[in-house]
């Protein structure tokens, strides 16, 4: 998954001491959590390189943070390598134009309510939840419920 606009609503607040604030959903963290209670792998690729993910991404216990990724798709290659897992048995969530490449590999694409345009043109599926408004609760229940049979 994106990190800003999809684990975040996109805004970037900054505090006049120069301080970077970004505002993550509790739900989407515990649909992560419950993901990988049933052995889901996670991972992060983002733009972006802040202290702010890295810690995030430690609470989550996510399985691979990648930050200042440039080529999202050589990124994930790398990792899906690494973790033995094809790219159609993958799961990934966007939102913008950086993530195209990698919407376009997966087997299952999907991007948040509020994406661009551009990548909407990929997606498999378009989540009723905007970005950082509990999108990642809403796909991870949603291949749970695949994985437990139902949907």
């Amino acid at each position: 998954m994106d990190v800003d606009g999809v684990l975040t609503d996109a805004g970037m607040y900054y505090a006049e001491n120069g301080d970077e604030l970004k505002k993550f959903n509790t739900r989407d963290g515990q649909g992560i959590a419950l993901a990988r209670e049933l052995g889901i792998r996670t991972v992060i690729l983002t733009g972006e390189s802040t202290k702010l993910v890295t810690r995030r991404s430690e609470k989550l216990r996510i399985d691979h943070l990648r930050q200042g990724v440039r080529d999202k798709r050589a990124a994930l290659m790398e990792i899906l390598e690494t973790e033995d897992i094809p790219p159609e048995q993958t799961c990934y969530v966007g939102d913008d134009l950086n993530d195209l490449d990698v919407l376009a590999m997966v087997g299952l694409a999907i991007v948040v309510n509020d994406a661009m345009r551009r990548p909407r043109t990929l997606a498999h599926y378009v989540t009723a939840a905007r970005g950082g408004e509990g999108a990642i609760r809403e796909v991870c229940e949603m291949i749970l419920d695949a994985q437990r049979g139902g949907c």
